[in-house]
């Protein structure tokens, strides 16, 4: 299953966005999505799993969850927007990590790429950074990667052009 994870659009989806996931199966957002007609497209190009963010108003709330917890290819995945990084969860989720144990924990929210493992809580932390122009970030960057019999492979970091 290959998968590309975003977060933190703002309401804008970069064009390139559809040449650099065209293969892959699944879109993931992680949060301050900003809009629905966002949401919509990147629904009508690929299955997409979201969560919402602070910014995201009542119309993507009802629609995404706050945290989205599901096994994709053997892999337990929690997604969040604001999860904090390893070793510094927030406060909340830190115990709910502990409990449920997912191999593979990402979140958005820093506008701060970070992929980087947790042998503590013997799992891997994405934050796909941000690619919206909003924002204190200077790189719009996406995520790509595959997942495979309880295996995550073949991890892509992708810088968008201004």
């Amino acid at each position: 299953m290959k998968i590309g994870l975003m977060s933190d659009t703002h309401g804008y989806l970069h064009p390139q966005v559809f040449r650099y996931f065209e293969h892959v199966d699944e879109i993931w957002h992680a949060g301050d999505i900003g809009s629905v007609a966002l949401a919509d497209e990147l629904e009508a190009f690929k299955r997409l799993r979201a969560v919402y963010g602070n910014i995201d108003g009542q119309d993507i709330r009802i629609r995404y969850p706050e945290h989205n917890l599901f096994i994709c290819e053997g892999v337990k995945v929690w997604m969040t927007h604001i999860g904090g990084y390893p070793p510094k969860y927030t406060p909340v989720l830190k115990p709910h990590i502990r409990e449920k144990r997912p191999k593979l924990f990402i979140s958005g929210h820093s506008h701060i790429l970070k992929i980087v493992p947790d042998p503590a809580l013997q799992l891997l932390h994405i934050n796909p950074g941000a690619c919206g122009k909003q924002g204190w970030h200077k790189v719009k960057t996406l995520v790509r990667f595959e997942l495979t019999n309880g295996e995550i492979k073949g991890m892509e970091v992708i810088e968008l052009p201004d």
